[in-house]
């Protein structure tokens, strides 16, 4: 066999009805010179007798004692003989022309890491509504500065989707309270690697109860905010005592007591509310969004979480010529 050009790695575990489905989508890839490293974590169903019946000698399938995600994930990485691994999950569908495109995508744009557009359905095909904000949002995202600079709002790269040159993976899945694909993200982003996006649909995440993201407390809406606020401090925060923040709602105030909690003083607090306006929150002014002063170094925090306040908000930063991800970052 010629030596693959990428290794596509597959942890999975007790996913005997869908795993063929994912690994048929990936040999029948239209870029052929790959391996497909399936790291069975332990799985108790007929997982592996499954993948067994697979006939392709660019599958390599390991098993291991139950170890978790991340130690599956890493597990594939030091197995795998590509200096580009591409990642996968047992439920999802990859597109034919998907490992193609990324590739050639990575080669061109001289960037670390590069995604696709998805789109998210459940086992019928049909639309998640639930999730169509964050489809839309992370679809949206195909340049590196705005997959940087949009970071911590949301996982900007959907995971099965990430194709990176070795180095990225190599910084290894860690385990924690929080997603380890978030995590890893954002440790490859705080570092200067940089992103991009296949601007097609070339993936299928397919949504359902059994998705760890579903069911797993480290996917939880309290764990990403435990892991996007580690790397704001130890990202654009390290080194600052003073921020101002945008909103004061239920998604703001939140924030604020955060904030304040870890020592932080917060100067200001921007609001479009009149009721709020002219008022204190725990002892910081509220001031018009119309009164933000320009920017002096002072990181603004945006906290607000309502649909399409993102937009508007930052029709305004413009206004005011502060640059998100650079002196402004948006939070949810």
């Amino acid at each position: 066999m010629p030596a693959p050009l990428i290794s596509v790695v597959l942890p999975v575990r007790n996913a005997a009805t869908t795993v063929e489905r994912a690994a048929r989508s990936i040999l029948a890839s239209t870029l052929r010179e790959l391996e497909l490293i399936i790291i069975d974590d332990g799985s108790t169903d007929d997982t592996s007798k499954v993948i067994r019946q697979i006939n392709d000698l660019r599958l390599r399938l390991i098993r291991q004692e139950h170890s978790g995600v991340c130690a599956a994930a890493n597990r594939g990485t030091a197995e795998a003989h590509a200096p580009v691994i591409a990642r996968m999950d047992a439920d999802d569908f990859s597109h034919p022309e998907r490992l193609e495109k990324q590739l050639d995508l990575l080669r061109q744009s001289n960037v670390d890491m590069v995604g696709c557009r998805v789109q998210i359905v459940d086992a019928l095909g049909q639309a998640v509504p639930s999730l169509q904000r964050y489809e839309q949002w992370s679809n949206a995202l195909t340049e590196p500065a705005r997959i940087a600079a949009m970071r911590f709002v949301e996982l900007p790269i959907v995971n099965p989707t990430l194709m990176a040159k070795r180095e990225v993976f190599e910084l290894g899945y860690r385990e924690g309270a929080w997603p380890e694909d978030y995590d890893l993200c954002l440790r490859a982003l705080g570092r200067g690697n940089t992103a991009t996006k296949v601007p097609e649909v070339l993936f299928d995440w397919i949504d359902s109860g059994q998705r760890l993201t579903r069911k797993d407390p480290r996917y939880s809406p309290e764990a990403f905010d435990h892991c996007r606020r580690t790397h704001l401090i130890d990202g654009p925060l390290r080194g600052v005592r003073e921020v101002d923040l945008w909103g004061a709602g239920q998604t703001g105030k939140p924030w604020l007591r955060w904030l304040q909690g870890e020592g932080f003083r917060v100067r200001h607090v921007i609001e479009v509310s009149p009721k709020k306006i002219g008022t204190q929150i725990h002892g910081v002014p509220v001031i018009a969004d119309t009164e933000f002063p320009p920017p002096d170094g002072t990181p603004l925090i945006i906290a607000v979480g309502a649909a399409g306040a993102r937009e508007l908000i930052e029709a305004e930063l413009t206004k005011q010529n502060y640059t998100p991800g650079r002196d402004a970052w948006f939070v949810c």
